[in-house]
């Protein structure tokens, strides 16, 4: 199933719990269908069954650490169950639901997000840019957040899916941050990577910032993070609370570790690792032959095309692309396509959403 509809953008201001509150009220009817639907479409994609009850010591022992790293993210938590009118577990779950899916790697023979970034001479050109491709049939549960802290001197954008409080984004200093799968080490309660991006573009306004940020934290899992500013980018891989650092332009990443230390712990499936291979290949020879001031629709195109673009076959355990993203620092630009490459895309800035237009 395929959504075409313009993506909702919900622009929320005040302390943690009414941000989250106004989350919550904004997108109640569908996160209770989602939460309906098998459990947040968890039991669609799991082989043996779960249930909230079967889940609480995994929900308890997550949300500890989240309240312990992030203070006002565990109240919008709070606030976004509320506006919801769902349970404080309830509201948690949708944060944790990557994390309660697990490795799972042997069922991975498709991949996952393609990430780039390039640093261009002209910071106008400066990008960030990715395909999201994840299972389950997120497209109605995409949703674009323009956060304003009370209090705070930056504006957040983020893409959610599924009352996420944070995946990808960019704030208004000219941060943006995107994210990737990569497989390794053992998976335990900490915080979620994707609370991690919303701290970052909370709390950094730069690279540098950023990854000062990161290197605080203990993520609960392997991920790959993917930072951009106007003048540099770096990405910063995660493995049993260690991270490494990469840094140039333009940097690609699929879903394998690039750093040295960290390929023996690769636990990649040989089908997962070869679309890894066979998606970073494409991408770096089709950045290479961008014009530096390629636009944002150019830059569209290129996460458009397979087999960087992963069609959708039907099977709902299967990842798929139902968002390709352009983030560029300098302008606070966030040009968003969802799974129909055919599509007008839709442009969101920290300020305002532009809705449909040209990118």
């Amino acid at each position: 199933m395929t959504v075409s509809a313009p993506v909702p953008f919900l622009r929320l201001d005040g302390d943690p719990f009414t941000l989250g509150e106004q989350h919550g009220a904004a997108r109640a009817g569908a996160l209770r269908a989602y939460l309906d639907d098998g459990l947040a479409r968890l039991n669609h994609l799991v082989d043996t069954p779960v249930s909230l009850t079967s889940l609480m010591p995994v929900i308890t022992a997550f949300r500890s650490q989240i309240e312990i790293h992030t203070p006002d993210l565990a109240e919008e938590i709070r606030g976004l169950a509320v506006g919801a009118g769902i349970s404080h577990p309830e509201a948690l779950l949708l944060q944790l639901r990557r994390e309660i899916l697990g490795y799972r790697s042997t069922r991975r023979p498709h991949g996952d997000c393609t990430t780039y970034a390039r640093v261009a001479a002209d910071s106008a050109h400066t990008v960030l840019a990715q395909t999201v491709d994840l299972n389950g049939n997120l497209d109605d549960q995409t949703c674009v957040l323009s956060i304003q802290p009370v209090g705070a001197r930056r504006q957040v954008l983020i893409l959610s899916f599924g009352g996420l409080l944070g995946y990808l984004g960019m704030n208004s200093d000219g941060l943006a941050v995107g994210i990737n799968l990569v497989l390794g080490g053992t998976w335990q309660p900490g915080l979620p990577p994707y609370l991690a991006v919303r701290h970052v573009l909370d709390t950094a306004g730069s690279v540098d910032e950023g990854l000062a940020a990161l290197d605080k934290l203990r993520l609960s899992s392997s991920r790959s993070l993917m930072l951009c500013d106007r003048d540099s980018a770096a990405y910063a891989e995660f493995l049993d609370g260690q991270m490494r650092v990469g840094r140039g332009t333009p940097i690609v990443h699929t879903n394998h570790f690039l750093q040295q230390d960290f390929i023996p712990f690769d636990e990649l499936n040989v089908f997962a690792k070869n679309s890894s291979l066979r998606r970073m290949d494409a991408c770096r020879i089709r950045v290479n032959a961008l014009p530096e001031t390629a636009s944002p629709r150019d830059n569209l195109a290129l996460l458009a095309t397979p087999p960087i673009f992963v069609a959708d076959n039907g099977d709902i355990r299967r990842e798929r692309t139902v968002a390709a993203v352009v983030m560029r620092p300098s302008s606070g630009e966030l040009h968003l396509l969802g799974s129909q490459p055919s599509a007008t895309p839709q442009v969101f800035t920290a300020e305002a959403s532009r809705g449909t237009g040209e990118a």
